[in-house]
């Protein structure tokens, strides 16, 4: 589909709600716009908007707003490196993103992947002005990093985080960043879906609570944000899924209440400290478990995390779970038996390595204890854990 189609599809459809709403005689302050809480003085109702193109025209006016009060709060990061060639020429490299201001204190929140292997930051505003950057925190495992530029003179206001918990499918989202380099660049859809899980830069691990949106998200738009039509950050675009490298409308986002999570750690400790079990485990499928009763052990359930090794002196040792005693033949398999299958942490069923980590890193904290229910003799154990800190 050619763009010009696309924008053709895209204005139909506003058009349509547009119509709609005032078909039902809905004004649009009072849908699109936020409401004053019950402790403020209600600002006076808007009259009644009756045409469609009076309907159009008003969004389109608030979509400009929100873009004119949070676009020079979004920032241009670029990634200085040098790597040494086979004829040891030192070969400049670097790579572009976006950021937006978390804080008064030049704090700027952006992807990891943006920032990964700088030798150099430098963070360009929407007025044009660039400013040396330096790295304060990241965090691999949630894609999330802290840059601060410093100085004295008057920076744009920080973009305030909404509560992600709050969000639901269809909601109008915008995005703006710097795809392809071009910078101040807004997009607009809709959250498609909420609760994703994608693969994290660290290997074996997953983020999770992510948002899904149709909204145009390209190479350079990593570590912008997705606002909501308060002009409130919802996420921080990561990732999007597509063949041809560009935008094909499924983007991801972290959600904003993994940035409200891990952020204020970053800044105070440069490091997020990740919730672990110290565990090594094999995903029970009905095939593992027939094998495993084939090898003498009562298997009342078909899913599950078998534990298969506890790290010495880690949580999961400490508490008294327990890894196989014995290895048995069965057939041309060697199979370790006697270990604990996990099936639930704090009432979470845990069926698979991917529900184990995101309930770790979306629900528990280093440090906190937790009930891991375990089936061990073919009964089910509640054994308290206290998590530990993932090693580095």
């Amino acid at each position: 589909m050619s763009l010009f189609k696309r924008r053709i599809g895209w204005f139909v459809v506003w058009l349509a709600v547009a119509m709609l709403l005032v078909s039902g005689g809905v004004a649009l302050g009072s849908v699109l716009l936020p409401t004053a809480s019950a402790e403020t003085t209600a600002a006076p109702t808007p009259p009644a908007l009756s045409t469609a193109a009076e309907v159009a025209t008003a969004f389109q006016e608030q979509l400009v707003a929100i873009y004119e009060k949070a676009g020079p709060s979004v920032v241009h990061v670029r990634n200085q490196r040098a790597v040494v060639d086979f004829f040891g020429q030192v070969i400049p490299q670097g790579g572009t993103g976006t950021g937006f201001i978390y804080d008064t204190q030049g704090h700027i929140v952006t992807n990891y992947h943006v920032i990964e292997g700088a030798q150099a930051l430098d963070v360009t505003l929407a007025d044009g002005r660039t400013f040396p950057a330096t790295l304060v925190g990241s965090d691999p495992v949630n894609d999330l990093a802290v840059i601060r530029i410093k100085t004295n003179e008057t920076l744009p206001p920080p973009l305030p985080l909404a509560n992600s918990d709050e969000l639901r499918v269809g909601q109008i989202v915008l995005a703006i960043g710097n795809p392809f380099g071009l910078e101040q660049t807004l997009t607009m859809g809709i959250v498609s879906a909420l609760g994703r899980v994608i693969q994290s830069p660290e290997n074996n691990r997953f983020i999770g609570e992510v948002i899904q949106t149709d909204a145009a998200i390209n190479p350079g738009n990593s570590g912008g944000p997705l606002l909501d039509l308060q002009g409130r950050v919802i996420g921080v675009n990561t990732q999007i899924v597509s063949p041809s490298g560009a935008s094909a409308g499924i983007g991801f986002a972290v959600s904003a209440n993994t940035v409200a999570r891990v952020v204020p750690v970053l800044i105070a400790r440069g490091s997020y400290p990740h919730p672990w079990l110290g565990v090594r485990v094999l995903e029970l499928t009905p095939s593992v478990a027939t094998l495993l009763e084939q090898a003498g052990m009562t298997m009342p359930v078909r899913e599950g995390l078998l534990i298969l090794e506890t790290v010495t002196n880690g949580p999961a040792a400490r508490a008294g779970l327990r890894a196989p005693q014995r290895v048995v033949q069965v057939g041309n398999t060697r199979v370790p038996v006697g270990g604990d299958v996990i099936v639930r942490i704090n009432d979470a069923p845990i069926r698979t390595f991917q529900d184990l980590t995101v309930y770790l890193e979306t629900k528990t904290r280093s440090g906190e204890m937790v009930t891991v229910t375990v089936i061990r003799d073919g009964k089910e154990q509640n054994i308290r854990v206290r998590l530990g800190t993932q090693p580095r």
